[in-house]
């Protein structure tokens, strides 16, 4: 006959927990006073710093075969993971729309993983977390009472999801099971040039292929272009096709241009075509009264993908879908299963569950640090700090115009600014800059192509930026322009 495992105090090594609880408690505080003073001091530090050779091999090792010492492994966590992070904690990370989190995040993701809840379903608090800024979420953008939502890794995610329940409100439930018929074939959606890749990612991904997503061009502002939208529906129809979608943009990734949604959803409502609003940043901007009119529009729409992790400062990773049709959105992801049979009492119960309303079976609670961040600010003091970055970029702008060394390659809508240092070869000159500027550590803007012309874009997400930070930028600019175009000239 098989003996039983033991629970006898000898055998207490068996699990994973420590054998003094008091010396992980006294390593836990700090690795907590450690991670409050990387936060707070880091204007002492780097934007970024280059991985030296010896450091990236030490993450080349073979698997471990047995347990190290928890205050070695945090010594190397210290020496060669925290100095080398991408820094968009930093207030002169100004490339990429990274937010920059928050001390409240970091300490409601560590609760969250000592719950270590998956929030796939089942009746347990986590999930009215979750229920909680669902609500939120509809009446901060004017949604109805039936609408859903639900966290995903981020609007890449969201975005695959929109198309895929626009998918399933025009074929019906039966795509799911015969994937996409005859008709499937001629469905055609459509957004602006400049929306982000991941869009194209999602039509591909849904099956339809990135042919029948078609590219409306945009206007100076770089705004979907309404008449060429409504022309390219009717040219879609007249060729025997079927216009199914619309996505619409609530901040671009290049410029932070906003579409004129109310206008969009006019030609949805009229063509009979669901309207999606890519809003990974901009939609939060519905939280400052300065940029919430610019938003108008939003709130018609069928569903909306966005980043908490972004404008909302929420750690790593809070992306959100939000759909007006709440049963459309069920009926597009669910799935029973015997073994996730609901119940209506128990731990089984509390259907409808997450799981439902998309294709995570295991889900980490995300919602608990947005729910800290939400309840710790409030909507008035985010919604300022989203303003204030605005207002930071304003001062950018006005400093490059008013330097003739450099010169805007785009109207500055929200956060984001293009431009460039003035000089002959100006692409290769201004593509060294950035990467000084990355290696010096005093700022990280990122590049993008606009009009054929590579511009320096700062994306000025991140809280703790300051007209201090935006004058380091500028005098670094005109530095490393400088030598370039020296080094050029010599041949050096």
């Amino acid at each position: 006959m098989t003996q039983a495992p033991s629970d006898s105090p000898r055998d207490a090594s068996e699990t994973l927990d420590p054998d003094d609880w008091d010396a992980l408690r006294a390593q836990g505080h700090r690795m907590l006073d450690d991670m409050f003073d990387y936060i707070a001091g880091v204007r002492e530090r780097p934007v970024w710093r280059p991985i030296p050779a010896n450091v990236r091999a030490r993450f080349r090792e073979e698997l471990p075969r047995s347990g190290g010492d928890l205050d070695e492994i945090y010594r190397e966590f210290s020496d060669s993971i925290a100095p080398y992070a991408a820094g968009n904690v930093h207030p002169g990370f100004m490339g990429w729309v990274n937010g920059g989190g928050t001390a409240v995040g970091m300490l409601a993701e560590m609760l969250a993983a000592g719950l270590n809840a998956n929030l796939g379903g089942r009746d347990h608090i986590p999930i009215e977390v979750e229920r909680q800024i669902v609500l939120w979420m509809r009446q901060m953008f004017g949604f109805p009472d039936t609408a859903s939502g639900i966290f995903v890794t981020g609007t890449s995610m969201a975005n695959l999801m929109g198309v895929l329940v626009a998918r399933s409100a025009r074929l019906g439930p039966s795509v799911r099971e015969r994937g996409l018929p005859d008709r499937g074939g001629g469905l055609t959606a459509y957004t602006s040039v400049v929306t982000h890749g991941c869009v194209a990612q999602a039509m591909d991904l849904a099956g339809f292929g990135t042919d029948a997503l078609r590219r409306i061009p945009v206007d100076r502002c770089h705004r979907i272009e309404i008449d060429a939208l409504r022309a390219q529906v009717a040219a879609d129809r007249a060729a025997g096709l079927e216009p199914f979608l619309v996505i619409g943009s609530a901040g671009t990734v290049d410029i932070g241009a906003i579409d004129d949604l109310a206008a969009v959803h006019a030609v949805c409502r009229e063509e009979n075509l669901w309207l999606h609003v890519d809003g990974a940043y901009g939609a939060l901007g519905v939280l400052s009264p300065e940029i919430a009119p610019r938003l108008a529009g939003l709130e018609r729409a069928d569903s909306i993908a966005f980043d908490f992790h972004k404008w909302g400062q929420v750690p790593y990773d809070a992306g959100f879908l939000l759909v007006r049709d709440g049963e459309q959105h069920r009926r597009t992801f669910a799935a029973p299963a015997a073994y996730l049979r609901r119940e209506t009492r128990g731990l089984a119960a509390g259907s409808p569950w997450p799981c439902e309303y998309g294709p995570d079976m295991s889900r980490g609670f995300r919602a608990l640090k947005t729910w800290f961040t939400l309840k710790a600010y409030g909507t008035e003091k985010l919604g300022a700090m989203i303003a204030r970055t605005c207002a930071l970029a304003r001062y950018l702008e006005a400093k490059i115009t008013a330097e003739p060394k450099l010169e805007l390659l785009a109207p500055v809508q929200l956060n984001i600014v293009c431009f460039r240092y003035r000089a002959n070869d100006a692409d290769r000159i201004n593509a060294a800059i950035v990467a000084s500027l990355h290696e010096s550590g005093i700022a990280a803007p990122s590049t993008t192509i606009l009009d054929g012309r590579l511009a320096i874009r700062a994306a000025i997400v991140n809280h703790r930026t300051g007209t201090r930070d935006i004058d380091a930028l500028v005098a670094a600019v005109l530095e490393f322009g400088a030598r370039e175009t020296k080094a050029r000239k010599t041949g050096s």
